[in-house]
């Protein structure tokens, strides 16, 4: 056989081959299409902080709209539409995400905020592997409801086992003024609750930072373990685009607007110039990631790998 004619059968052969899996199709039964499922994300994401395990965790999350009633309240509406474009997002509707965050020190497990509701923090504690009766401590940052929601469960408590850690300003401005949902879900707590001020510890490598603005006494958590840094930032900026690169556009939940322009410039700036990592509440999960300064404000950099490695 000619070097040619081997050429001509192997083709042949590797032709013919090819067309078998067309051939067994064409005489194959047809299966039923999937079902659609939907949207979805992960319940929870974990990462390393020297010693410390930090595991993000989503209590819920749902679209809301008309945006620019909540964020840029001081901004033209040409504005908020030229920012919205040039990140890709609408403007006629976003998506909230609620995120409480536990963190594992070793020695405690440690619950930061409680969601919208028992339902919510419990079914993502599960997926996350823990259950509500491990939480040694519950750590309020403030008292809005998305925050203190998942406190109660049928008028008991959620964590059973657990003591409970806020700020003292916070407290004395929701006790002086109240609402329902301070009354049925921290006032119960109060005579297990330990008060902070700037700068008191909740445990060893976790410390209170104040970040008041959005509410009187809204507190920020440094988190230190073996020289890494992690600001768990809860709602002192609210939106990665609206609320970073636009810090001075008002937010209809600050409850001092201006103290609360300040604070998120401090806290920016801060966390860009040392490169430390932060988990926003209402970020889009799993809520981690990075600032960089940009032109007059500052921009949210999603963190990838760099806390998933040993």
């Amino acid at each position: 056989m000619t070097p040619f004619q081997k050429h001509i059968t192997r083709r042949s052969a590797l032709l013919g081959a090819a067309a078998l899996p067309f051939a067994a199709a064409s005489v194959s039964p047809a299966f039923a299409a999937a079902e659609m499922l939907g949207a979805s994300t992960a319940k929870f994401n974990r990462v390393k902080l020297g010693s410390f395990e930090v595991t993000s965790l989503l209590a819920g999350t749902r679209t809301v709209p008309e945006p620019q009633s909540i964020f840029g309240m001081n901004a033209t509406p040409e504005e908020f539409a030229e920012a919205s474009s040039t990140a890709n997002i609408p403007t006629d509707k976003a998506q909230f995400f609620f995120t409480p965050t536990v963190v594992n020190t070793g020695e405690k497990l440690v619950l930061f905020d409680t969601g919208l509701n028992a339902g919510g923090i419990t079914g993502a504690l599960s997926a996350a592997g823990y259950s509500p009766d491990q939480i040694d401590t519950v750590v309020l940052t403030h008292m809005h409801g998305d925050h203190i929601g998942g406190m109660m469960n049928d008028g008991a408590p959620t964590f059973a086992n657990a003591d409970y850690v806020t700020g003292a300003a916070e407290f004395n401005a929701w006790d002086m003024a109240g609402n329902e949902g301070f009354e049925a879900n921290v006032r119960p707590m109060a005579e297990k609750m330990t008060m902070l001020d700037d700068g008191g510890s909740v445990a060893s490598g976790i410390t209170a930072m104040a970040a008041f603005g959005h509410t009187p006494g809204h507190m920020a958590y440094m988190l230190e373990s073996d020289g890494a840094q992690l600001v768990l930032g809860a709602d002192f900026a609210n939106h990665y685009v609206w609320s970073l690169a636009y810090p001075d556009w008002e937010v209809k939940f600050d409850r001092d607007k201006a103290m609360a322009a300040q604070t998120r410039r401090k806290m920016l700036g801060m966390m860009a110039a040392d490169k430390i990592p932060f988990i926003g509440y209402h970020m889009p999960f799993p809520a981690i990631g990075y600032v960089e300064t940009r032109n007059e404000g500052f921009h949210y950099v999603p963190a990838s790998y760099q806390m998933l490695m040993e």
